[in-house]
């Protein structure tokens, strides 16, 4: 999603044609917003725009030819939901990775051997924000695309200088509601720029982006150690934006490859025996905690996920902070004392669910079963369904890439 004010038309930064799928329009009749537009992106060979720009746009075009410069890649992972046939020169490097080393640190040798390139699908759709886009839109169009976060772009420094995401919205209603110095709809009609200026600059944080020609173990290390859940591949040539990478994303494409490498003795250890996952001091809510504090809860101990736990102990539900974003959608954030369960009402019926696991379940069945449900954590429950503790995906990861590289985990991810 780009934004571009209708009275500034430079030349374009780069001359690649911009491969647009549509245009996110509000419920309203009106013309929608010229800071708002949608793009796909092909990886390879160029794409005819479906919506052709009525003016020059400036900006970095999400569509990126591939460099004669760059090595081959090693592999060509799937599109999600594709199956995936290995290529002859992948067969040969896992081949290769198995007799070099020890087998203990086989899936930190095959991440250093892979490029953030490897990974971006064939095709996809980018969302990006321009910093003079309205709060209310961008919000609105976070829901409409499905999205917990886009890429911020600011037209008069010609860059992406950061990231909107769902913790932004969660810490404006955290700070604000019932604020007697500042009204909740007044902020919604400020700009990005200005309401990360005024209103988030104690959290604001610089951009943390990577190269696509980068190691797949670096964009681990990255985004564990800066404690992100998003992490934009941002061409250093052309500055266009290329995709974002995700925890699950980058499971999912080492899971794919697992059965063709052999495996190490750690993935038939539990979890339990292996210390992954947060046992202690487990942040959870029960079914009739008002919103606004399970918010508060979300900001105090950065957390991304709350187990709701009924008065017996158990497991029944799980509040999420892209289960905000729905606040958003429904313009029911001025009454934040309503219940978690009156608000699960409105929940998308895209919801992943609660996936559970036990703590005596080997690694190797927890990775299939993370990467086969599509979520982002698992709770750890008893026999009797008590919840017991918390795995996210940087934990899973943490122990498959990162412990093997002797590098420590310093924090749980929260963002």
């Amino acid at each position: 999603i780009f934004p571009f004010p209708l009275n500034h038309t430079p030349s374009p930064k780069s001359p690649r044609r911009l491969s647009i799928s549509g245009i996110f329009r509000s419920s309203s009749s009106a013309a929608p917003s010229p800071s708002i537009k949608i793009f796909s992106r092909t990886r390879r060979g160029p794409s005819q725009p479906i919506f052709t720009p009525e003016r020059p746009q400036s900006g970095p075009s999400p569509e990126r030819s591939e460099p004669t410069t760059r090595s081959p890649s090693l592999s060509t992972p799937p599109d999600t939901g594709q199956r995936l046939s290995l290529s002859s020169s992948s067969s040969k490097l896992l081949c290769f990775l198995a007799a070099a080393e020890p087998e203990s640190d086989i899936y930190l040798r095959f991440m250093k051997s892979h490029k953030c390139y490897d990974i971006v699908p064939t095709s996809s759709k980018l969302v990006v924000f321009d910093t003079a886009l309205q709060v209310k839109k961008a919000f609105f169009a976070l829901v409409a695309n499905g999205v917990r976060a886009a890429p911020l772009w600011d037209t008069e420094k010609q860059s992406f200088v950061g990231m909107l995401t769902i913790t932004d919205f969660i810490i404006i209603l955290h700070r604000y509601y019932k604020s007697p110095m500042v009204q909740i709809y007044e902020l919604e009609e400020h700009k990005l720029e200005t309401w990360r200026e005024v209103y988030l600059q104690a959290t604001f944080k610089p951009l943390v982006n990577i190269s696509p020609d980068a190691s797949l173990f670096e964009a681990v290390y990255t985004l564990i150690k800066n404690k992100i859940h998003r992490l934009p591949v941002i061409d250093p040539v052309t500055g266009n934006a290329l995709y974002i990478l995700t925890h699950k994303r980058i499971l999912k494409f080492l899971q794919l490859f697992m059965r063709e490498m052999p495996k190490p003795a750690f993935m038939k250890q539990s979890l339990g025996e292996l210390g992954i996952g947060t046992y202690r001091d487990i942040a959870f809510i029960h079914p009739h905690t008002p919103i606004i504090k399970a918010l508060n809860i979300f900001v105090e101990r950065r957390v991304s996920a709350l187990p709701v736990v009924d008065e017996t102990g158990k497991v029944v539900d799980i509040y999420s902070k892209f289960d905000v974003i729905n606040l958003a959608a429904e313009k029911t954030y001025n009454n934040l004392d309503i219940t978690v369960t009156q608000a699960l009402k409105h929940r998308s019926q895209y919801f992943e669910g609660v996936v559970k696991c036990h703590k005596m379940e080997t690694l190797e069945t927890t990775v299939e079963r993370i990467v086969k449900a599509e979520v982002h954590r698992l709770v750890v429950v008893d026999e009797r369904s008590n919840i017991e503790g918390i795995i996210s995906l940087s934990d899973i990861l943490q122990a498959l890439v990162l412990s093997p590289a002797d590098v420590r985990k310093e924090e749980t991810v929260t963002e």
